[in-house]
């Protein structure tokens, strides 16, 4: 299934989580580059996205899979980043579309509401989908913000 490198991050509350996902994606053949946390004690999410989206941003892993407690904070902190998609996804469907339509490049599990099982699953439809284009591709390029000077 695979042949690139998937990031990922977590905080303490996803830490185990992380940890079970990072095992099921070099098991599908994928590369892994783990940015933390690396043991269960309390830290904090914005410590471990940001190095996290800096490697999707620039090309060093094609996509990210970040889990936090509710996937909120992950995204939040992924998403300041130009050139980051981080969708979060709490079933498969969510996942494939957050692919299909938002070309997402970031996978956000929230791991207070996610099972092994159910994460397995959606990381599955995250990998599996390609960005459709056509009428998403406008949509994208209306995404990252620019100030308007009248406005300002």
């Amino acid at each position: 299934m695979g042949t690139f490198t998937i990031g990922f991050a977590s905080d303490h509350a996803g830490f185990a989580l992380k940890e079970k996902l990072a095992e099921y994606v070099m098991g599908l053949g994928y590369s892994v580059k783990d940015f933390g946390c690396y043991t269960p004690e309390r830290c904090d999410y914005p410590d471990y996205a940001h190095p996290l989206a800096e490697a999707v941003a620039g090309g060093v892993c094609r996509f990210g899979i970040a889990v936090c407690y509710t996937a909120n904070g992950m995204s939040m902190s992924l998403n300041r980043h130009h050139g980051v998609r981080a969708a979060i996804c709490w079933q498969p469907e969510l996942a494939g579309l957050a692919r299909k339509h938002n070309d997402a490049n970031v996978c956000s599990l929230a791991a207070k509401y996610t099972d092994e099982a159910l994460a397995y699953s959606i990381v599955d439809a995250f990998l599996s989908n390609s960005f459709e284009g056509g009428r998403h591709t406008p949509r994208l390029a209306k995404i990252e913000c620019v100030p308007t000077p009248e406005i300002l």
